[in-house]
Parts: C-alpha cells; sequence; structure tokens
C-alpha cells in the first residue's frame, strides 16, 4: 500500500514534457529511487560519515564530497549510464525534492572521475557498515523459519572494466577453456532471505576460494540468525568456524549432511 501510495503522489506532479509516456515513466522511477536513496542514507549521516573519515573540505568545490557520495551510491542505481547522465538524474530528483541548489552547474567526466578519486572508497565502505541491516517485519513472506531469521552467503562474479590494474587485482579467470574477454571480481554477501537485503560483503579475486571470502561475513551475523549455504561452502573447517561463536546455526545444503544433523528427536 505504501508503493502505491508513493507512486500516485509523484504521478500527479511528474513534467508533463518529459518525453511523452515513456519518458514519464522514466523520470518517475529515477526520482523514486532517488527519494528511496535519500530517505535511508540522511545528508547527516553522510557528513557525520565524511568527517570521521577525514573528507571534511577546508575550501568550497564545485563536487563537495557530500555530492560526490551520493553520485557513488546514484551510479549503483544508473549503472548502465554514463558518469554525466548519472548526475543529471542525481540532479534533476534532488531539485525535485527541493534539495538543490538551482545555480549548480553539472560537471564535466573528468571532474566527476577526479572527484571520485579524492573520495575515496572508505567513506563509501563506511556509508555502507551504518545503513545496511535486515529488513524485514514480522509478517515478511520467506523470511522466518519459526523465531529465526533466515540469512543466506552466496556468491557471484561480476565483469569489471578491462584495465591491467583489474587484471592485476582480480584476475580474469576461464570461460569455455579460454581467458574471460574481461577482469571479473568475485563478491560474497550475506543476505537476508525474505527481502534480498545486503547486510555485508567482501570481494576478492575470481580465483579466491569462495570459503575464504565467506568467513569475514560471519562476522556480522548475529543471535537468532539461521544461515544458510550452499555444498560449495561446507567443509568441517568452515562449519567448525561458523558454530564456534554460539550465536549462528548454519544449514550447509548437503543433503545426507542435513539428515544426519537433524534426525527427528
Amino acid at each position: 500500500m505504501r508503493c502505491k501510495g508513493l507512486r500516485i503522489t509523484l504521478i500527479r506532479v511528474v513534467d508533463e514534457g518529459a518525453g511523452g509516456e515513456s519518458g514519464r515513466r522514466d523520470r518517475l522511477t529515477d526520482r523514486i529511487g532517488l527519494g528511496v536513496l535519500t530517505r535511508l542514507v540522511h545528508r547527516d549521516l553522510v557528513d557525520e560519515v565524511l568527517a570521521d573519515t577525514g573528507r571534511t573540505e577546508r575550501r568550497r568545490r564545485l563536487l563537495p564530497a557530500r555530492v560526490v557520495a551520493y553520485f557513488v551510491l546514484a551510479m549503483t542505481l544508473f549503472f548502465d549510464d554514463a558518469y554525466e547522465e548519472v548526475m543529471r538524474k542525481l540532479v534533476d530528483g534532488l531539485r525535485f525534492l527541493r534539495s538543490w541548489d538551482e545555480d549548480w552547474q553539472l560537471p564535466t567526466s573528468s571532474a566527476l572521475c577526479q572527484a571520485r578519486a579524492r573520495l575515496g572508497a572508505e567513506p563509501i565502505r563506511e556509508l555502507y557498515a551504518r545503513v545496511a541491516r535486515p529488513l524485514a517485519g514480522a509478517g515478511t513472506p520467506g523470511a522466518w523459519l519459526g523465531d529465526l531469521r533466515v540469512m543466506a552467503i552466496d556468491g557471484v562474479q561480476l565483469d569489471v572494466p578491462d584495465t591491467a590494474d583489474n587484471e592485476d587485482a582480480f584476475g580474469r579467470g576461464v570461460s569455455q577453456g579460454l581467458d574471460a574477454p574481461y577482469p571479473k571480481v568475485k563478491v560474497l554477501g550475506l543476505g537476508e532471505c525474505g527481502t534480498h537485503a545486503v547486510i555485508d560483503a567482501h570481494l576478492g579475486g575470481v580465483l579466491v576460494d569462495e570459503r575464504e571470502l565467506a568467513r569475514p561475513l560471519l562476522a556480522s551475523v548475529e543471535p537468532g540468525m539461521l544461515v544458510l549455504a550452499d555444498r560449495g561452502f561446507y567443509s568441517r573447517e568452515f562449519w567448525q568456524e561458523a558454530t564456534a561463536t554460539g550465536r549462528i546455526a548454519v544449514a550447509g545444503a548437503v543433503s545426507t549432511e542435513i539428515a544426519r544433523s537433524h534426525r527427528p528427536g
């Protein structure tokens, strides 16, 4: 019901001259995404993280650190768009939300690249750590097994730009007996099954064992979570490490082991 109400409200105020029905629908989707983003990641939190990570600026710039932080977050919403188009959508959405200075001019792609380099990864990493959390309520379908919150550890491989630095850092892997066309990064995440909210993630090279990347995720498991993982994660060492804290339950998807571990009675 909340989503329907939000949609109706925004349709009433969207610009009718935005390029026809398709253009209006695209702009509406952009604005909904940016509205949710700015609600979840409030500017006061961004400023706090920038101060804690030493990114508070002493002089006024065309691209202040707060704007660059939101720009990087917006890139995750519009990952198929070029830098300038992402920034245009960000500015358009913030103007729509009355959170933008009308006199500000869009920067060039090169200026955005330099601003990203100044900001670095640490503030974004810290923002994620402070915001990412389980989202399911008591009635969320698929989120609970009894009173246990159902979580899962899983991995994915993503193509990254074909540069020497990326190849050195992550490797290419093999596709059909040949080197993959692009370097690949392996990402392991701890996610909530009912909402798909990823509350922690770690990345590494494509040839790194998934269990090595999954080990740091165990620190984010809280009491009352049931953590699922497929058979690729199963080993005696990983099981012992995962259960040593006494806080969690891990069900590896190896049917014979589950049957032995959870016999009736």
